[in-house]
């Protein structure tokens, strides 16, 4: 084969045609799969598979070594009942990278875990907050694509979680969304398949626990770790006060002597500790109906409001959203998983020939060369 001199605009479109050609013939052997990597839990859906992985996502570290101990559950049940030198880290919080090393590799693990040893890299849809910079977009773009995919597309959690309910985000009538997740609450208004109105809160589930353990702290002088005052909110957690003489017993440590000690507590007193932080998501879906155009609120009114995530199982919660917004709530049977499944269907209309990082570098390069010829004159 004779090598011809080329041009640069030539090698620039005979590569794009080779890369057209070998996308083409490799997308009948690549594998596709959705993840949604949150606060409290990394899932995937893998296409023709379903979900694959479901686990916490928390890992532990050995900080004089730099090196992760263990994942998901195992790693959770650690959490405050290990030394000084072995730290539990959530690499992701309210849907922002805190941590850009560990996020690689919990999405390499997970992602190893769902498509097994493949020799092509797999394509992926990653589920993201519906209010995030650019920057951030990119951030989580390039970690997934170091954590060994091929092409990466972003959507937005409130759009998979209305496809995931059954909803048709394509029609021009108004859907309102609120997915309360760990770290994050996104309130989205979707019309003709785009984002109309979006509010994001870094108020979760993670808040609720907070709140709880802020509380036993200030009543009672009594400590309370994190998987603690999660059991406490599984349990006793209501949105409306029951009175019905239930008790719960909470174990901790004595702020003013560091002895042990327990306590009982109803849910009157839990309902109290979280009324401020439920108050502040309804306040949100609240202003995001002010902003809504008024034929979108028409329509928002006949299909009702669409709840979904894992911290709006709380007993009483859809009764509280009601009585504030006048709207109907509609809430499925497993509120978690809507984003990953929503996300699962739309897999088969993603396009992911077009790589938001490759144009970006190529639109940088450009920008430099007509620096660089300016630079020259």
């Amino acid at each position: 084969i004779i090598r011809l001199p080329l041009t640069k605009l030539q090698g620039n479109f005979f590569k794009k045609i080779y890369r057209r050609f070998l996308g083409d013939f490799m997308k009948y052997f690549r594998k596709t799969l959705a993840i949604d990597f949150g606060t409290s839990k990394v899932v995937t859906f893998v296409e023709n598979k379903g979900i694959v992985v479901n686990e916490p996502s928390v890992v532990t570290m050995d900080t004089y070594k730099n090196k992760i101990l263990s994942y998901g559950e195992t790693a959770k049940k650690l959490l405050g009942r290990i030394p000084g030198n072995v730290v539990a880290k959530r690499p992701v919080v309210a849907g922002n990278i805190v941590d850009f090393n560990v996020t690689e590799a919990i999405i390499k693990r997970a992602i190893k875990k769902s498509v097994g040893k493949n020799f092509f890299r797999p394509n992926v849809l990653v589920c993201i907050a519906s209010e995030l910079t650019q920057v951030q977009k990119r951030a989580i773009t390039q970690a997934v694509k170091l954590a060994g995919a091929n092409n990466v597309v972003l959507l937005e959690q409130t759009i998979t979680a209305a496809i995931g309910c059954g909803i048709n985000v394509n029609d021009p009538s108004g859907t309102l969304v609120v997915d309360i997740g760990a770290g994050k609450t996104d309130i989205s208004v979707i019309s003709n398949g785009e984002i109309i109105i979006a509010k994001s809160l870094n108020i979760g589930g993670n808040s609720i626990d907070q709140a709880i353990a802020d509380f036993i702290r200030t009543r009672y002088n009594m400590l309370i770790g994190e998987n603690t005052a999660e059991l406490i909110k599984l349990s006793a957690a209501r949105a409306y006060p029951t009175n019905d003489g239930s008790m719960y017993e909470i174990k901790g440590r004595n702020v003013m002597n560091g002895l042990p000690m327990h306590i009982f507590v109803n849910d009157s007193d839990i309902s109290h500790a979280i009324g401020m932080t439920l108050n502040k998501i309804l306040n949100a879906i609240t202003e995001t109906l002010e902003k809504t155009p008024p034929e979108l609120i028409a329509d928002i009114s006949e299909k009702g409001l669409i709840l979904t995530g894992g911290t709006s199982q709380i007993p009483g919660l859809v009764d509280l959203i009601t009585d504030r917004t006048n709207l109907e709530v509609i809430n499925p049977e497993t509120p978690e998983l809507m984003v990953i499944k929503g996300a699962g269907r739309f897999l088969k209309n993603v396009d992911f020939s077009n790589d938001e990082i490759e144009y970006l570098d190529e639109l940088k390069r450009h920008v430099l060369e007509q620096k660089e010829q300016l630079r020259k004159r």
